[in-house]
């Protein structure tokens, strides 16, 4: 019998939803004696290593599972359940499991972003380097260096590694009755549910340990670039969720352009779900919904929202966000709901990032207040120690304020002068863009880094809707003052903008919506671009 441990934190519904695709029956380990009925045991860790430690601990699983593991039966583990099979890990002060000796390390950054967010490729040890059959989806801080002078032992668990910037890590481990990945293949698409499903059907096939040697790194890396496809969600006015989309903010049409019955509705171009299906089947790498009109009395009694992650979450084999409404709120009742309640909620529903907003802002501006000193208490803060920072990304609205050429106030030092001689620095605003704050959008990018984000969502407000492309001179800025990842929105209208926003500003990933949704633009011809643009893509 198959079980399935959910320690208590992170998305497990979307293996969950993975091993029914394929066909399979399983049950959840629910108390210590359900190890001793399980066959087989797959450990879904989402989340950070600390987290995970101190929640088996709490539940009496810990001991149990590392007995488990010693009886021979088959076990897989996926990111923090392979990490858990480590001695230490620098994320934590608790131990592992020990049964690998080797520790788990934090990626440096002086040559990329952290956290490793993305597509990249999987190498066997018995094959070149260069072979690559799939790429799968990774995203974590911390890794099992591959080193076999300097961890021989660690070196035989090795079955395939990973190449990010020019460190080189253990991307898979198989040894005797133990399998897992750093990757989440129930996140990878068709390779991942293969790679699930051939487990599932032979989970004591061994791989043969041959000798492992080192390997230097390539100059480039696997990692791919990413393509997302955002759909900002809002209830139409009969109550119900549709995909919009607007001019500026603007949802709904203009009566002078449609017809009497549909002027000033809300803009309906599709089903949430249905839309999101289309864009997976299209190949895009990654997905996002935001509820842009947040959440009327609770986002725990948002049960519409929530039902929508539940059917993306069945249907969506790769990674997708949530937004809106993810922050500290208190219900018409007076219950106080934290944001980290918010933020599990849409987890346990089959979210694997959340979203945050305006609550960004507000909380960089307590920073700057403490002079720099975090306190633990935001959203991002409690969200990335519970989950991790690579499941908190931070949506950023700044507007270019314009000032005079020998302008040499406060934000002098992101000054951007244009070719007709104008200059500005970008300022940030809340609420969708309808209030400016006094902080610029390196202050807040350089704030939510150290509050603990993964990742910024860096719109445009004076480029949405335009599709003239996208802020190339704003991309370049907040890319050079963080060292997390950036996703390129806003302006986006035809397949070479994507091109120019990679190969001139270095973002990590893309993001669009309106061209998707009309079908001006579609992915595959975003990706055919981009390879002929010699700019690596998931294929």
């Amino acid at each position: 019998m198959l079980f399935l441990l959910d320690y208590g934190a992170g998305n497990v519904a979307s293996l969950a939803n993975s091993i029914r695709q394929l066909g399979h029956d399983f049950r959840w380990i629910e108390t210590p004696a359900d190890f001793a009925e399980a066959t087989s045991l797959i450990f879904p860790g989402v989340g950070a290593f600390e987290s995970a430690i101190q929640h088996l601990a709490r539940r009496g699983l810990l001991e149990p599972l590392r007995a488990y593991i010693a009886s021979g039966r088959p076990y897989f583990g996926i990111c923090i359940g392979l990490q858990v099979l480590f001695e230490s890990s620098e994320e934590s002060p608790s131990a592992g499991l020990g049964i690998i000796p080797c520790p788990i390390q934090r990626f440096s950054n002086e040559d990329k972003s952290v956290p490793h967010i993305g597509w990249n490729s999987a190498n066997l040890l018995d094959e070149e380097p260069e072979t690559v059959d799939a790429y799968y989806y990774f995203v974590h801080s911390y890794c099992a260096k591959y080193d076999p002078e300097k961890y021989p032992e660690a070196a035989q668990w090795a079955h395939t590694t990973t190449q990010y910037g020019q460190e080189i890590f253990v991307s898979a481990v198989r040894k005797g009755n133990v399998f897992g990945t750093q990757f989440h293949p129930e996140k990878s698409g068709a390779a991942g549910l293969a790679l699930i499903n051939a487990w599932l059907r032979a989970p004591d096939v061994h791989a043969p340990i041959g000798p492992r040697v080192a390997r230097e790194p390539n100059p480039n890396h696997g990692l791919t670039k990413r393509i997302i496809a955002c759909m900002d969600v809002r209830a139409n006015d009969a109550g119900d969720l549709v995909v919009t989309k607007g001019d500026q903010y603007d949802v709904r049409e203009k009566a002078t352009d449609v017809s009497a019955t549909t002027g000033g509705a809300v803009r309906n171009l599709g089903k949430p779900v249905a839309l999101a299906a289309r864009y997976y089947d299209a190949g895009a790498d990654e997905l996002c919904l935001l509820n842009i009109t947040s959440f009327r009395h609770s986002p725990l009694h948002d049960q519409p929202m929530l039902a929508v992650v539940r059917a993306a979450a069945e249907r969506l084999f790769v990674p997708f966000t949530i937004g809106g409404g993810i922050k500290d709120t208190v219900d018409p009742d007076g219950t106080v709901r934290p944001a980290l309640e918010v933020a599990s909620a849409y987890f346990r529903a089959g979210a694997d990032k959340v979203s945050i907003g305006s609550e960004a802002v507000s909380a960089v501006e307590r920073l700057r207040e403490r002079g720099g000193v975090p306190d633990g208490t935001s959203a991002i803060e409690t969200i990335a120690h519970a989950y991790g920072r690579q499941a908190v990304v931070v949506s950023i609205d700044p507007r270019r304020a314009y000032v005079d050429k020998d302008y040499a106030g406060r934000h002098a030092g992101e000054l951007v002068r244009g070719p007709d001689g104008k200059a500005w620095w970008y300022q940030c605003t809340v609420s969708g863009g309808r209030e400016t704050r006094d902080l610029s959008v390196v202050e807040l990018a350089q704030g939510v880094d150290a509050l603990g984000a993964g990742e910024i969502l860096l719109n445009s407000i004076d480029h949405d809707g335009t599709g003239l492309g996208f802020d190339l001179d704003l991309l370049a800025l907040v890319k050079r003052s963080v060292r997390i990842p950036v996703v390129a929105s806003s302006g986006a209208g035809k397949a070479a903008h994507f091109v120019e926003a990679f190969a001139q500003t270095g973002v990590e990933a893309a993001l669009a919506a309106g061209i998707f949704h009309r079908e001006e633009v579609g992915i595959g011809e975003v990706k055919d671009a981009l390879r002929a643009a010699q700019i690596n893509v998931r294929r």
